[in-house]
């Protein structure tokens, strides 16, 4: 099965280290996959990904000061969801489920696969969105919502930069987001194990 080994993101290394993340030659690592900070350019957010074929056997990194300890889950905006997951099966991932309801995204279908060690959440994008107003267009991946043991910590670590955090759609956890005057291209949440 596939696991993620690397996502490029299009952002400056310094907004991620602002965000209390440690950062050493544009790359940074979490937990078992690798960021790699390729500058802001005329594209944002996640450019791509890299996989492997199974886990690692390395050790992991240690949890960053802001106190994120692995990536929770990857987010991938789809324009037509049963196509999205068609796609991702033929590549050898293996779907875990499907849940059909309303999100605070606006969604109401998503998909979850793993992928290693975080779950890939592929999401039917929202009405309105760029992404759903060209439903022949790619699937793009969006966000990454990264696993804190203490949200009171990182909250007090990052202060304005991070939301009042609140329930999450999954029972028993809080997610806290980054506001956009963080400065990063993809959407970033951090959440509190299940």
């Amino acid at each position: 099965m596939p696991a993620l080994e690397e996502l490029e993101i299009a952002d400056e290394p310094a907004a991620w280290r602002a965000l209390g993340f440690e950062v050493e030659d544009g790359s940074c690592q979490v937990s078992s996959v690798r960021l790699r900070l390729v500058g802001n350019g005329p594209r944002r957010g996640i450019l791509g990904w890299k996989l492997r074929q199974r886990e690692p056997t390395a050790a992991v990194a240690p949890p960053h000061p802001n106190g994120v300890a692995r990536i929770d889950h990857v987010v991938l905006l789809s324009p037509d969801l049963d196509r999205t997951v068609n796609e991702l099966r033929s590549d050898g991932f293996e779907l875990r489920r499907i849940r059909e309801g309303e999100t605070p995204g606006g969604s109401t279908r998503q998909a979850f696969f793993r992928l290693g060690e975080p779950i890939l959440e592929v999401v039917q994008a929202p009405e309105g969105t760029s992404v759903a107003r060209n439903p022949e267009g790619p699937a793009r991946l969006w966000g990454i919502a990264f696993l804190v043991h203490d949200m009171d910590a990182t909250g007090s670590a990052l202060g304005e930069l991070v939301g009042t955090p609140r329930d999450a759609v999954q029972r028993g956890r809080m997610i806290a987001t980054v506001k956009p005057e963080a400065g990063l291209g993809p959407a970033i949440a951090f959440m509190t194990p299940p």
